[in-house]
């Protein structure tokens, strides 16, 4: 981390002029849920969002893109527990969520992003959001712990990330929440994820930014192989610290990207690690690459694998799984310059040279496998691009969580 750039506390609510709540209204049966989020600005703000891949995309992203079409909004509300999917009043669901909180806050209907997560394909009722809008409105506050656990689904974590930087000489600020356990694959595949900034930055310059950390981040996260038909990040930059607005590119942008990496970076792995039924952090580091797109499509495919999923789970250095996965990623690679190693806090395994295996103990390879957090480490040999991408093990109550998972 650079020495004008450090971690702190806050979430979405460190930058300037941020504010947010989380409460349950009755999406929910269980009233110990908080199932809807408010995140506000308390000016308009730059805007930009990116959204998933999936052609069957739910009513509120279709109108999140009509109202950024401005580059503009002052608002993100988000409930949990239906995702408004595939509903034939979707998208008038969708657009009402945004004037309740529009009228609540006296802004305008178009400069609010909703969201929903949950169950596919069920009616979502506005009549619990109406009622539970002005106790949402009026616990707005500092503290962004409510809003993260309300947009919690099946994690069992909530997740929560901010970081502070120096752009000409003023102290900004970058803060995210997101959620994300399953149905996350690669594609734009975060569930969902909010970040606030205090620093000034044009819509145009603020969506180049989110596109291209986006690449290099939350679409390098694999759960499960399932891309959500809901996912989508969106990030607001209200100004408020006072920097000169970045509306070109250079060392002001590289550092305010920078800072938007690191964030994105922190919330990815905080993602993965709590996949659903996880039990172990998986990140694979890919070097060597003769460019950026192979050792992308290395790493995505080995974190994708569900045999290697299962073989860490297990304990098991299975590093055939890892030159299969290779083989079958797309990417232009010589099999004979392949080297694996898998790596943990208690250990580095070598388990695979020049595309053959390697002697190892296997008594070796337990114990370090064993650990909570493991690094698959790549080099193709081939350039000097590098990728990382982050998932997790693959388990029994993967299977029992979604074995019942609209019940």
């Amino acid at each position: 981390m650079s020495e004008y750039m450090e971690k702190i506390k806050g979430g979405v609510c460190s930058a300037k002029g941020f504010q947010a709540a989380g409460v349950h209204c009755g999406i929910r049966k269980n009233r110990s849920k908080r199932d809807l989020a408010l995140i506000v600005s308390d000016r308009p703000a730059s805007a930009a969002a990116v959204y998933t891949t999936n052609l069957v995309k739910g009513a509120p992203l279709e109108v999140t893109r009509k109202n950024l079409a401005d580059g503009k909004a002052q608002a993100i509300i988000c409930n949990s527990g239906n995702a408004n999917t595939c509903n034939a009043d979707g998208i008038e669901i969708a657009e009402k969520m945004c004037e309740l909180t529009a009228a609540g806050l006296k802004i305008n209907a178009q400069d609010v992003i909703v969201a929903s997560t949950g169950v596919i394909g069920q009616p979502l009722d506005i009549a619990p959001i109406a009622a539970g809008m002005a106790g949402l409105i009026d616990s707005l506050g500092a503290d962004c712990q409510n809003a993260a656990e309300a947009i919690m689904t099946t994690d069992t974590k909530m997740k929560s990330v901010a970081v502070a930087f120096d752009l000409d000489g003023v102290r900004c600020h970058l803060g995210g929440i997101a959620k994300g356990s399953g149905m996350t694959h690669p594609n734009m595949a975060t569930m969902l994820a909010f970040l606030t900034t205090d620093a000034a930055v044009s819509p145009a310059l603020l969506s180049k930014a989110l596109k291209d950390c986006v690449d290099g981040t939350f679409n390098m996260i694999s759960i499960d192989g399932d891309t959500s038909t809901n996912d989508m990040v969106c990030l607001l930059a209200n100004g408020a610290a006072g920097n000169p607005e970045i509306t070109s590119e250079g060392k002001a942008y590289d550092r305010f990207c920078e800072a938007l990496s690191l964030l994105a970076t922190d919330l990815c792995r905080q993602i993965a690690a709590d996949g659903e039924g996880a039990t172990k952090l998986l990140e694979c580091t890919v070097s060597g690459g003769a460019s950026l797109q192979a050792a992308r499509k290395v790493a995505r495919s080995i974190i994708s694998s569900t045999l290697l999923k299962s073989a860490m789970f297990g304990s098991d250095a299975n590093w055939g799984r890892v030159l299969c996965a290779i083989g079958y990623s797309g990417a232009e690679v010589d099999v004979t310059k392949i080297d694996v190693a898998f790596e943990t806090s208690v250990g580095h395994l070598p388990v695979c040279k020049n595309g053959a295996g390697i002697d190892f103990s296997e008594e070796d390879a337990k114990r370090i496998l064993s650990e909570d957090e493991i690094r698959i480490l790549i080099d193709l040999n081939m350039g000097t691009e590098q990728a990382v991408a982050w998932g997790c093990d693959l388990t029994y109550d993967y299977v029992r969580i979604n074995g019942d998972y609209r019940t």
